[in-house]
């Protein structure tokens, strides 16, 4: 296979594995807590990408660590609980929908933090994309009054430590390879999770029912292919395209996960999906070469 075609298959396989995440959250919490989800997930995920990616710790120095702790804390560890929470609150379509707001805010950041410089264009795609997302939440709130629509606050938050993430390595750590910044994210974190999920008496009262045992199973699928397998394909789409195609996963994410809600019978107006239609317009704008 060439490289032309592997980079399609993985840029496929991503939209599906990404997109997916959402619904294997809200199944996970059945028999989870938000936070037992989140702790779970980088205790997961953190011993997969260890087996896999331990030799590539020789290549972080003393002077990287610091910024490894960021992009753990803001990238990985914080995010991970704020959509567990997110997902308990609101639809798992409408929160990959607003998890489309990555781009902006990584964009804005980088212009208010980092020193990079806006487009015209990339200004007006912002634009177009918080109508998007106002439109989004109000006739979400008006369409499911049983749901709170504040928990859409958390994805927002989720997806600012993202764009600090993406800035972090783009400007920090750009000198060491993508797999082992995220194994030494996740070597961080282990110990964190641990103690967090500790703290919630997981391991003194989890019960072997059907329903515990099933949430764990999808906790375990997100933490490996959702992020462990996920992570490693994204890394080689990077080799082997532009940052534009790689970022191009952006636009499926939402429609894979939209999908996924409907067959679960989440509820989904023509409104919300014409303001999820402008959110991702507004993505295209921003990451459009002229």
């Amino acid at each position: 296979m060439n490289n032309q075609h592997q980079k399609w298959l993985y840029l496929i396989l991503l939209s599906l594995v990404w997109g997916s995440s959402f619904i294997l959250m809200k199944k996970a919490l059945i028999g989870l807590t938000p936070v037992q989800l989140g702790a779970l997930r980088v205790l997961i995920a953190g011993v997969f990408l260890l087996l896999i990616g331990f030799k590539s710790l020789k290549e972080i120095k003393k002077k990287h660590y610091k910024y490894i702790v960021l992009t753990a804390l803001l990238g990985t560890f914080f995010p991970v609980f704020l959509f567990a929470f997110a997902v308990q609150g609101i639809d798992s379509s409408i929160t990959s929908i607003l998890n489309s707001l990555t781009p902006f805010n990584t964009f804005i950041v980088g212009a208010l933090g980092f020193g990079f410089t806006f487009k015209k264009q990339q200004l007006v795609g912002i634009v177009i994309g918080l109508i998007g997302t106002v439109l989004l939440i109000l006739k979400g709130a008006d369409l499911n009054p049983d749901q709170n629509y504040w928990f859409s606050i958390l994805v927002v938050i989720a997806s600012i430590g993202y764009a600090f993430n993406v800035n972090i390595v783009k400007k920090h750590l750009y000198d060491i390879s993508a797999l082992s910044i995220v194994t030494g994210n996740f070597l961080l974190l282990v110990i964190p999770a641990f103690i967090v999920l500790l703290c919630t008496d997981f391991f003194s009262t989890f019960e072997y029912t059907e329903t515990k045992l099933t949430s764990l199973g999808f906790i375990t699928i997100l933490a490996i292919l959702g992020t462990g397998v996920a992570k490693v394909l994204y890394n080689k789409m990077v080799h082997l395209a532009s940052p534009i195609f790689a970022s191009s996963v952006t636009y499926l994410i939402p429609i894979v996960a939209v999908f996924w809600g409907l067959l679960d019978g989440e509820r989904l107006s023509l409104t919300q999906l014409f303001a999820g239609v402008i959110i991702l317009f507004g993505v295209f704008l921003v990451n459009k070469k002229k």
